[in-house]
This record gives structure tokens, C-alpha cells and sequence, in this order.
């Protein structure tokens, strides 16, 4: 029997990635095209055999293909490539709408909210595969630390994916990427304003996700967050049996307790008037008991144990770019994280601190899009409150948006000096590395942070720890 073929536009992408992964283990040739610029899951492409051409060409496609599936970046379905498959006739489908048929036939649970979708589904994704389930998932990050790729298929009757409220195509396709999904549970981590390029207020935020929630099954679950207004606002509409979890006393599942010491996390969780017990995770932060709490309501309701939870949810340790240790150097800790929404900053920074209270914290924040950084410039200048230093370099453009010089770091340091008088504006790596030679301690601490290129520094960085401190 012949071996399918599938083409991907853009498959360095995290999500392209991981979907590249799922589809060669699942019996296609896979092949792709993107830019060559250097991505984290070049890497993980390269160990699985799959190639990547550089660039986009109409050449590159032809009859030979029964797939073709396009990223939403590089002009989505406008893309050279995306044209020339639809013009030959071939099946061209949006990574969105490939997700969704993916799901089909299978126990889906989608994982949505603005901010914890990934590390949500990789611990659910991890739950299950250490409780006998052989799931198969697809989660927005190159790796899941003691699993792999976070493209993964398998035999089980189960997919995890995450459920991302962007749009499917910028270009073509307004209709947000997850109704595409129709799963058996849906969770729902946070809502909040974000994709100013897609949603023009909180509210057109609030209806995709409620139009989400609607797509589960009518025998479905939805599981979420009680503590976000916004969840709490589209709560009285959705008909589905809804679970909810949260610090909040009025949450079906409460965290009552919690604390952080010696690099560990405790939380202790009550159901109703039951005590359901205490567990301990090894990633730090408020956010990620709730993360975790939310992964474990929904693999018990697929059957698996608390106590198994208990036993399996110590055993996670993260996933690649939230919160990651990348090196240490004369005491200095050095990690990254892919936050780049206010709200995230805040809590990759609180969690930070609870584990390393007497560590001076130093942020190299990229921005991540002109018109993100533009709306929520304000939120963003509020965000930095537990760094001692905030090193700015220059905005990183998506593909997918137009220069804009009315926002620039310059405006955004001042923004948030206004606030606490922390932050500089060093405008590219090596201004930056320059900066951090002459300022850096032993004992500190280093994050980098955001949702462009700037792990491609990390190299550099260390090196220039290293020279400095002749290790």
C-alpha cells in the first residue's frame, strides 16, 4: 500500500511542529517549507527524520501530496505554496481545521484560555500517559520534558490538544482556530483580552469563547477556572455540565491551602464538603497548582484516580519555554519563559520569586507584536513590579502584522518607569549582553521572556556569563 504524503506550510512553527510529529507517526511521508531562520523545534524536526526546505516556492508542490495543511503565519492561505495546492486540486486545510478532523472519532479534550493552555495539556497529556491511557496529543510547545516531541500518535481512544482562540487564517478565515474542535471535555484555564489584531474588546473575547464552549458534545464537560470575571460572565450561558476549580471559595474544586519551599509547590484541594488531599509539583507558581488542578479534574473524569494524580502530577517537571531551566553560572540561575501577556509576566515573576527570595531578578522581555504591545501598554508597565532590573530590546514583529512606529520599547521603558524605575532600553542582543557584563552579579538571576526569537540568545548569553566569571 502506498504511504501517504503530507505537506507543511510553516512547519517549524510550534504547533506546525507538533503536527508534523503526529502525522509521520501516524503513517505519512512528511515533508515542509518555512523560513530559515532558527527555531527551537529544529531540532526535534531533525531527529525525526523530517525535512524542511527553505523558503516558500510554488515548485515545491505537487501531485504527489495527499495533504497539505498552512500555518497562519506567512500569509496563511495566501501563502505561494498554500495557492499553487488549491489550484492542482489537493487537500489544503488550515492547521486549525486539521486539528478538528483530527478530533473526530476520538475522546477530544481541548484545553483553551489566554494563558496556561500548554502547560494545562501537557500535564494532562502526561497524567494520562502515566495512568496506561496511550493518548494521543498536540500541544504548542517542542517538548514535553519525560515525554517528547509534543506532537504525539497513538492507538488510545484518547487526544489532548490545545485550543487556541487566534484566528484561523489572518488572511482568509476570521473564525477562531479552536470551533474548529468539538471534544467530550473542554477546559477553559482564564479569558482575557489579548490578539488585538483579531478581537477589539474584552467582550468579542468573552463570545469566542462561549461559541467554544458550545462546541462540546451535548453528553460533555466543560471544566474552568471560576476565579476569572470573564469565566464567570459566560458561565450562565453554556448548558453543558460545567465543573469548576479555582482559589475561589465558591469553586466546585477549591485549592484551600498552598505554599512554596525548598523549590517545591503544595497545594491541598477540597471537592464541595470532601477533602480530596494534599499534592506537591515540582514547577513553581500559583498558576501551575491551578494548571494542575484543572489537568487532574479532567483525567479523573476519565477515570483515573486521585491518588494516582497524587502520585503522577509530583513526577511532571515542565515542558520547553515556561519556566526553563536553560544554565548556571557562579550562582547565577538563568531561564526562560514564553510569557509575553501582562498577566503572564506577572505570574512567571511571583512564581520566580517564591522560590528564590533573596535572588536580585533580571528580565530581558521582548515584546512580541506592535499591536499587542501597543493596546496593553499599560498592563505591560504594571507587570514588572517583581523584577529588580527590566532590560528592553526592540519589539519582535509577528509575520502576520505591518510595522507600526507609533510603539516602540523606547515608549514602553518609560511607561513602565513610571511605575518603578527598573526597566532600560538596550536595542538588540549584543547591546544587551554588553549591559548585562557590566551589571550582572554573581547570585543573580536571569529570565528571558517572550514569544519571538529571543531563545535564540541564550548561547551568546551564557558564553558571556562565562567569560565573565571564567568558568
Amino acid at each position: 500500500m502506498k504511504r501517504k504524503n503530507a505537506y507543511l506550510v510553516g512547519i517549524k512553527g510550534v504547533a506546525m511542529t507538533a503536527l508534523a510529529v503526529y502525522l509521520k507517526q501516524q503513517g505519512y511521508e512528511v515533508l515542509g517549507s518555512d523560513v530559515e531562520e532558527v527555531f527551537p523545534t529544529d531540532n526535534i524536526l531533525k531527529e525525526q527524520g523530517i525535512k524542511v526546505k527553505k523558503g516558500f516556492d510554488a515548485q515545491n508542490i505537487n501531485k504527489d501530496f495527499d495533504l497539505v495543511v498552512v500555518t497562519g503565519a506567512h500569509g496563511g492561505m495566501t501563502n505561494i505554496e498554500a495557492k499553487r495546492a488549491r489550484e492542482i486540486g489537493l487537500l489544503t486545510l488550515m492547521h486549525g481545521e486539521m486539528v478538528g478532523r483530527l478530533m473526530e472519532g476520538k475522546t477530544g479534550i481541548s484545553v483553551a484560555g489566554c494563558h496556561g493552555k500548554t502547560t494545562t495539556s501537557s500535564m494532562t497529556a502526561f497524567l494520562l500517559h502515566q495512568g496506561g491511557y496511550n493518548p494521543s496529543y498536540l500541544i504548542g510547545t517542542p517538548k514535553i520534558n519525560d515525554l517528547g516531541p509534543a506532537g504525539h500518535y497513538a492507538l488510545g481512544d484518547i487526544i489532548v490538544v490545545e485550543a487556541d482562540e487566534y484566528l484561523t487564517c489572518p488572511k482568509t478565515c476570521p473564525k477562531p482556530r479552536f470551533l474548529w474542535q468539538k471534544p467530550k471535555i473542554a477546559v477553559i484555564t482564564n479569558i482575557e483580552y489579548d490578539h488585538p489584531d483579531a478581537f477589539g474588546n474584552i467582550s468579542q473575547v468573552e463570545e469566542a469563547f462561549l461559541a467554544f464552549a458550545q462546541k462540546v458534545k451535548k453528553n460533555g464537560t466543560i471544566v474552568a477556572c471560576v476565579d476569572n470575571e470573564s469565566i464567570r460572565n459566560i458561565l450562565p450561558k453554556i448548558e453543558n455540565e460545567v465543573i469548576t476549580y479555582g482559589f475561589s471559595q465558591r469553586a466546585d474544586f477549591c485549592i484551600e491551602k498552598f505554599s512554596f519551599t525548598d523549590y517545591l509547590s503544595f497545594m491541598r484541594i477540597r471537592y464541595k464538603n470532601i477533602e480530596i488531599g494534599d499534592f506537591t509539583l515540582k514547577v513553581a507558581g500559583k498558576h501551575n497548582l491551578l494548571n494542575a488542578l484543572a489537568a487532574g479534574i479532567t483525567v479523573n473524569l476519565l477515570g483515573e484516580s486521585w491518588e494516582k494524580v497524587r502520585q503522577n502530577i509530583r513526577l511532571y517537571s515542565g515542558c520547553k519555554r515556561r519556566l526553563e531551566k536553560i544554565g548556571r553560572v557562579a550562582e547565577i540561575d538563568f531561564f526562560d519563559d514564553y510569557a509575553h501577556h501582562p498577566s503572564e509576566i506577572k505570574a512567571t515573576l511571583c512564581a520566580v520569586r517564591n522560590w528564590y527570595p533573596q535572588k536580585r531578578i533580571i528580565v530581558v522581555f521582548q515584546p512580541h507584536t506592535f499591536s499587542r504591545t501597543k493596546v496593553l501598554i499599560n498592563e505591560f508597565a504594571r507587570s514588572f513590579e517583581k523584577a529588580d532590573i527590566v532590560i528592553i530590546p526592540d519589539i519582535y514583529p509577528s509575520a502576520r502584522e505591518k510595522y507600526d512606529s507609533s510603539i516602540t520599547s523606547v515608549k514602553l521603558v518609560m511607561e513602565i518607569n513610571r511605575y518603578k524605575k527598573n526597566a532600560v532600553y538596550k536595542k538588540s542582543k549584543k547591546e544587551v549582553i554588553s549591559y548585562l557584563e557590566k551589571n550582572i552579579l554573581a547570585n543573580d538571576l536571569i529570565i528571558t521572556m517572550g514569544a519571538g526569537n529571543i531563545y535564540g540568545w541564550h548561547r551568546d548569553l551564557l558564553e558571556s556569563l562565562r567569560n565573565k566569571f571564567h568558568e
